[in-house]
């Protein structure tokens, strides 16, 4: 579809529906860019010490 065909059409929309294409578009573009930019590295390690195991995980379970 080219550019003017969409013009037109958005142009003979009644205001109010012209303001929702208007969200529309701006929340695509939001994605668009989001989608665009690189994931962040991980650094190797970052969670050490946070996390923890304790003595008897690999005890069988028991039932009370």
């Amino acid at each position: 579809m080219e550019n003017l065909s969409l013009y037109t059409l958005i142009n003979n929309l009644p205001g109010h529906v012209k303001q929702e294409v208007r969200n529309f578009l701006v929340s695509l573009k939001k994605k668009a860019k989001k989608s665009e930019e690189s994931p962040k590295s991980r650094e190797f390690g970052v969670l050490k010490g946070m996390i923890s195991i304790s003595e008897d995980f690999d005890q069988p379970l028991t039932l009370s």
